[in-house]
């Protein structure tokens, strides 16, 4: 089947393709993503509201830039995950390393291969205050709405598993159940109550944690699925969608539902968890850059949308033969 594709009806493709190839997807899904980047928004204090809150429109819709880079660039992938349960020797990461600690131990390959995410938000740290300091306006924005995205990989648990969609313990599309399914059909029915800026002195520190608190749930993100499709026959565990004019196999309703309530409402925890964090990052970039005036406009945003403009028309060129070859991951 030929499909043209369109700007305008892209993003709802792009929706589409991460909520239903193979019961797959990436951390969050693009809604999960934009959701956390605007929330983050209004977590923040009012010296740096005013500024963000005009540009909210691009951090909500640009959060999702990484998850489309992964079609076109090989060194995007590793950005999003790092295999925990890879490195046996847990001291290792239980010391919390620095990117010449980690390769002073392991090959580059090996890092890359499985996974640089901790370190990637690092280097975002140093970049996102350098443009802070030189009110580099499109600098900030890009970087912003990007780092959001990483911070909410970081949240994920299946984002630091090598099990990361269940193809070992024949739970394949566990991943998108977790993070897609579940706020699809719950999300308005999440609390951010109470969510503000903090400042952070140690995002070595702070990044290392979210990643082991994350790797933490595995087990409970696993286990629960096991323990209740074992009370689901194949036709209520599942249901068929139709999303545009393709039907997807999908997790039913039910199913979800008890999945969402059994894990103690987990995602939405989670989901916190990633809108504090994001809040925090800008908030503490700002603040150690020196916390400049943000009295600042970009008068216009047509060199930013440039980059997201060439990305929609390369990956609408990637699939526009056949949606449906779409590849999971992390």
């Amino acid at each position: 089947m030929k499909i043209t594709f369109t700007m305008i009806g892209l993003k709802k493709l792009l929706t589409l393709l991460c909520m239903t190839c193979s019961l797959g997807g990436y951390a969050w899904g693009f809604l999960c993503h934009q959701h956390i980047n605007r929330q983050a928004v209004f977590s923040l204090p009012y010296e740096m509201f005013g500024f963000y809150k005009q540009y909210i429109v691009f951090l909500t819709e640009k959060a999702v830039n990484p998850d489309k880079r992964r079609y076109i660039l090989t060194n995007e992938a590793p950005k999003h995950f790092i295999d925990v349960d890879y490195y046996k020797d847990t001291s290792f990461i239980r010391q919390k390393p620095n990117w010449f600690t980690a390769k002073s131990r392991f090959s580059e390959d090996t890092l890359t291969k499985h996974g640089t995410l901790p370190w990637n938000i690092i280097l975002l740290r140093t970049q996102l205050i350098e443009a802070f300091v030189r009110k580099d306006v499109e600098r900030i924005l890009k970087l912003s709405a990007d780092v959001g995205h990483y911070l909410g990989d970081a949240s994920v648990p299946l984002h630091s598993s090598q099990n990361y969609n269940g193809q070992f313990t024949n739970q394949v599309g566990i991943h998108a159940l977790w993070e897609s399914r579940i706020p699809e059909l719950h999300i308005d029915e999440f609390s951010y109550w109470g969510i503000q800026a903090r400042y952070v002195n140690n995002w070595n520190t702070e990044i290392w944690n979210t990643v082991l608190s994350s790797h933490a749930l595995v087990d409970s993100v696993l286990k629960v699925e096991k323990e209740l499709s074992v009370q689901y026959d194949e036709d209520r565990k599942y249901q068929v969608d139709v999303r545009g004019n393709i039907n997807a196999k999908t997790y039913s309703r039910e199913f979800t539902k008890a999945y969402h309530e059994k894990l103690n409402r987990m995602v939405e925890k989670r989901m916190r968890h990633s809108i504090q964090l994001v809040a925090n990052f800008w908030y503490s970039c700002w603040i150690d850059a020196g916390q400049p005036n943000l009295d600042i406009k970009l008068q216009d945003l047509k060199n930013i949308e440039k980059e997201s403009e060439d990305i929609n028309k390369i990956v609408g060129e990637k699939h526009s033969g056949n949606i449906s070859n779409c590849e999971g991951g992390h």
